[in-house]
């Protein structure tokens, strides 16, 4: 089973206590997956259609809890609800908000009132009912991706306008004939799934997050320290060339005491670092003092190349 599929299962379970948040639950996902049609006694019926049977099964219970509806006008499968008697529909629709204020139906759906999702916790439904509809989340370990793909631009902002009620950056896309709600932001995603409900979930995401963080973390060291090894060895090789300059053009005898000692112990020693070679010299020396003289040594090599040009 998928990340996705995981999470849905688990918001799947998660039945509001409270009546107003039942109502801004059913609001999304009959906004999301709803429309109007005709019945067979010629008024309009409800039909909302959903790829996810546990949603279907949710969407049926909370019909049920909410507005006690007649089982025997409802037809049920594993994926789509049916709901006839044109009475019991324009309750629904006007109970959720998604008929217009004088009261006719539309067969396209969307939440013409805010008054549904006023409260915070009705918010936190309404993003859960639209995510089980409508949404999906990517594997965490390939790549962090939050999405709920709407049918309207004006349902996208809906959407967009309700998570960033939390401060949660969610932005919007249009994908083919698809206006998508995402967010790409790891601590984000972590942040709505605790939003929705989905604790379980969220504590799966997290631990993933810090074992990625901390391999990252861990690259990052290892390449940094690549990085300074690379370039202490190129250095090196480079001290060792001017060194062996300078021997065969003047010899080391010639050099002061000081920077003759540090030449020596750096061909001796070619793989030491500045620390190193300064604890080694009598007195001992700091690495800014060992790179002055290592300095030195580059720049009369430097002279005794030009001198060689002339």
């Amino acid at each position: 089973m998928s990340f996705s599929a995981e999470v849905k299962k688990e918001l799947a379970k998660k039945i509001g206590t409270a009546r107003h948040c039942q109502i801004a639950e059913l609001s999304a996902v009959i906004g999301m997956c709803g429309r109007t049609v005709l019945s067979d006694d010629g008024g309009r019926g409800l039909c909302i259609q959903m790829e996810n049977e546990a949603v279907s099964r949710k969407c049926f219970t909370l019909l049920e809890k909410t507005f006690n509806i007649d089982t025997d006008m409802v037809t049920v499968d594993a994926h789509s609800i049916i709901v006839s008697g044109q009475e019991q529909v324009k309750h629904i629709l006007q109970a959720t908000k998604l008929c217009v204020q004088a009261g006719d139906i539309l067969d396209s759906l969307y939440l013409a009132d805010h008054m549904v999702i006023q409260n915070s916790c009705c918010k936190r439904a309404f993003i859960r009912g639209a995510f089980l509809a409508s949404g999906s989340i990517s594997n965490p370990e390939r790549s962090y991706h939050f999405e709920i793909v709407c049918q309207t631009g004006e349902k996208a902002e809906q959407i967009q306008e309700t998570i960033q009620a939390f401060h949660i950056d969610a932005k919007i896309v249009l994908r083919k004939r698809s206006y998508v709600v995402y967010m790409k932001e790891g601590a984000q995603i972590v942040e709505l799934l605790g939003l929705m409900g989905a604790n379980v979930a969220l504590m799966d995401l997290e631990n993933i997050r810090i074992l990625k963080e901390m391999r990252n973390s861990v690259n990052r060291k290892v390449n940094c320290e690549t990085a300074n090894i690379h370039k202490t060895v190129n250095a090196a090789v480079k001290q060792i060339e001017d060194i062996h300059l300078i021997e065969e053009q003047m010899g080391l005898d010639e050099l002061a005491s000081g920077l003759a000692e540090v030449a020596r112990l750096r061909l001796e020693f070619p793989e030491a670092t500045l620390k190193e070679l300064g604890m080694m010299l009598t007195p001992q020396v700091g690495k800014s003092g060992v790179n002055h003289r290592l300095r030195k040594l580059s720049d009369l090599a430097q002279e005794l190349r030009g001198n060689k040009e002339d």
